[in-house]
């Protein structure tokens, strides 16, 4: 298993060209959020406008979009007409990645407008990243997993894990999708037949294990936040094995910033947004 550090990690990272714009950096659609979960809404966008990517839009409920363009006023909405994800967005080749779970629940017009959302996506061969509440209705709908576009990335934890048969490298193999098993030295397989960029080995599946990151991060809403860090980076135009591997070790990064100023116990999720610059500015050597 090899390890991320930032000599690994360093020469991965892209550079803005100065005769550019918005638009050649990517447009991100989350879909998070929900009215009793309007945070991780709020969460996963701030991470992802601090991603570099030129566009964030979130579709979510009326309540938990406000929630989340008050907070970053950067963003665009897409209103979802009833109190959950019951419908995806117009126009959906305009997006150039896809983030979605956290937040969502799991009401039976989630789980349907879900499998719109991924089945489209697929067709239209547009990256998804998936975290939470969309990981734990393919849990429950095994038939969904076909429905996730190849090269895409899932981050489950290790109770989403379990529910989706605990084995990580087999779940990347099976499923064509960078997995990262997030949690204490968090890992991420990056499969033969996804959408990697990185050298694989024989087996299949290619194994990095992070090393930023402490306790202090097990907290509610560090996964959102995550989710929308590589959600934007991978609709900036990284491939999924490196968008994975640069946001884990950015946030992990952003978490260990913390710790040093304020311990692991005081500092919040919402803080770890913050601190996404740090790692940016280690990797890219100011």
């Amino acid at each position: 298993m090899l390890s991320l550090d930032k000599e690994f990690l360093s020469p991965l990272l892209r550079h803005r060209e100065n005769d550019s714009h918005k638009g050649n950096y990517g447009h991100l659609l989350l879909v998070c959020g929900c009215e009793t979960m309007p945070g991780a809404a709020v969460l996963a966008t701030d991470a992802a406008l601090h991603s570099g990517c030129g566009l964030v839009t979130l579709h979510s409920t009326r309540n938990a979009a406000v929630a989340a363009v008050t907070a970053c006023p950067s963003a665009m909405l897409s209103i979802d007409p009833q109190d959950c994800l019951s419908s995806i967005p117009d126009n959906l080749q305009k997006y150039t990645a896809i983030a979605a779970g956290p937040g969502l629940g799991r009401d039976p017009r989630t789980v349907n407008a879900l499998a719109g959302l991924m089945s489209k996506a697929s067709g239209l061969g547009i990256p998804m990243v998936l975290d939470a509440d969309a990981l734990n209705i393919i849990s429950e709908n095994p038939d969904l997993m076909s429905m996730v576009p190849r090269g895409s990335v899932m981050t489950p934890h290790l109770g989403e894990l379990r529910r989706l048969g605990g084995d990580a490298v087999q779940l990347s193999r099976a499923s064509g999708c960078v997995v990262v098993q997030k949690g204490y030295g968090s890992r991420i397989f990056v499969p033969a037949d996804g959408q990697g960029s990185m050298d694989i080995e024989q087996d299949g599946v290619k194994a990095y294990a992070n090393t930023t990151g402490n306790p202090g991060m097990a907290k509610g809403g560090s996964g959102d936040v995550l989710t929308g860090l590589v959600g934007g980076l991978l609709a900036r135009g990284y491939s999924a094995d490196i968008a994975a591997m640069l946001g884990v070790w950015i946030h992990g990064y952003a978490g260990d910033v913390l710790s040093a100023e304020c311990t692991q116990e005081s500092y919040s999720s919402a803080d770890l947004v913050g601190k996404l610059c740090c790692g940016f500015k280690v990797l890219y050597g100011e």
